[in-house]
């Protein structure tokens, strides 16, 4: 208990003190398959729509985005690289292909195994954020990422965070 409470505190710290912006996304799929039925689209295919809009609007809509996908399998890499064009030639509801051309978007797929800091990071930032979307009481890790959550005219809420499928 001792070893895990101050490694706990030690990446707190790191968490907390370190400068990067949250943009991040939950969905429910229970909920979603409820909703939407048939129609529902593929969570991750979904997510990665929602990180190329919520990246533009944050970006001030220029600069570079990559994005870093964790491995999979071949075949669900395969179809999340295929999903990835489908947007950048088509845009979304939101973006039209144009617009998302001005951030420059970069999909990499990296395995776990690569112990890339950055997917380390977002599996630190995950667990807090799953906890507040399904009602768990928070921790300290969840006052941190809330204080990193990107925002826009003064909340996270639907910014930094989007929860799908909205109430």
């Amino acid at each position: 208990k001792e070893f895990r409470d101050k490694a706990h505190m030690a990446i707190n710290h790191f968490m907390a003190s370190t400068d990067y912006t949250v943009l991040a996304y939950a969905i429910r799929k229970d909920r979603h398959l409820e909703r939407y039925g048939l129609d529902a689209l593929d969570p991750y295919l979904l997510s990665l729509r929602i990180v190329i809009e919520r990246a533009y609007f944050a970006m001030g809509r220029q600069g570079k985005l990559t994005i870093v996908a964790e491995a999979r399998n071949p075949v669900l890499d395969r179809l999340l690289d295929i999903a990835f064009l489908e947007l950048k030639i088509s845009g979304t509801e939101l973006l039209k292909p144009h617009d998302i051309a001005q951030i420059n978007p970069e999909l990499l797929i990296r395995d776990k195994k690569a112990n890339i800091v950055g997917l380390q990071m977002a599996d630190l930032i995950v667990s807090p954020i799953g906890r507040y979307v399904i009602g768990k009481p928070s921790k300290e890790d969840w006052v941190i990422i809330a204080e990193k959550l990107y925002h826009h005219k003064g909340t996270w809420n639907g910014a930094g965070l989007v929860i799908l499928p909205k109430d």
